[in-house]
């Protein structure tokens, strides 16, 4: 995960790569905003230096978050009363993906280990009935070279359903009590089923991630990778 295979990320909003957008949204409730996933990820970097890595983790995530250790488990129960490591991992994100109503979004980049290995991340974002966004899915991988950083974070929305007029997440969109989990297979997808996400993990711990979204009238994948088991 990103991060997980760890042990001031100086970046704020105004010093970042620009955003590109590949059409134009307001941010408007239950419209596409992939600004705002970006400053989420940001605010959720900054808050690993200021109060801690796995303070950070646990402040920013769903109450049904799942991370992988390597196999899948509900971050909340995982990172309860687990140390802060003495130097938090650093990231930066890279590119980003919305559904058209913005209730989903995709988030890839790179991290930095203090001992100067690197790596790749994805965060699957989830927006909240306040608006805000909070992370249901972190993962990643070690690299044997950093990933160059960009010089615009690129973004992508997906089409939006004919006739679409926009809606913001309410109360009955959000689960209530935590379920059992599946240690094998998790799924999401966007209120407005323009957007969705897979995670299947081996007995092993190898896993494979996918994201899809609705492009020209077609269900394209946008992120299909595969994490291999961790050695023996």
């Amino acid at each position: 995960m990103k991060r997980l295979i760890l042990g001031g990320l100086a970046f704020a909003l105004a010093s970042t790569p620009a955003l590109s957008q590949d059409r134009r949204n307001d941010g408007t409730a239950g419209h596409a905003n992939p600004g705002a996933v970006v400053a989420e990820e940001l605010a959720f970097a900054r808050l690993a230096q200021e109060k801690g890595q796995w303070t950070a983790f646990r402040e920013t995530a769903t109450k049904d978050a799942v991370m992988f250790v390597p196999q899948m488990v509900y971050a909340q129960e995982f990172l309860k009363d687990k140390p802060n490591p003495p130097k938090p991992v650093t990231w930066q994100p890279h590119q980003v993906w919305s559904s058209c109503d913005g209730s989903l979004a995709v988030t890839r980049g790179a991290w930095q280990r203090p001992d100067g290995t690197s790596g790749w991340f994805t965060t699957v974002w989830q927006k909240q009935k306040n608006g805000r966004y909070k992370w249901v899915l972190d993962q990643g991988d070690a690299l044997p070279m950093p990933l160059d950083p960009p010089d615009m974070i690129v973004s992508k929305v997906a089409d939006c359903p004919p006739g679409y007029r926009g809606r913001a997440p309410k109360a009955k969109d959000f689960k209530g009590k935590l379920a059992p989990l599946d240690p094998v297979r998790r799924i999401g997808q966007s209120l407005d089923g323009t957007m969705g996400w897979e995670a299947v993990v081996q007995p092993d711990g190898a896993r494979r991630f996918t994201v899809a979204m609705q492009v020209d009238g077609q269900r394209v994948t946008v992120q299909d990778v595969q994490v291999e088991a961790p050695a023996k």
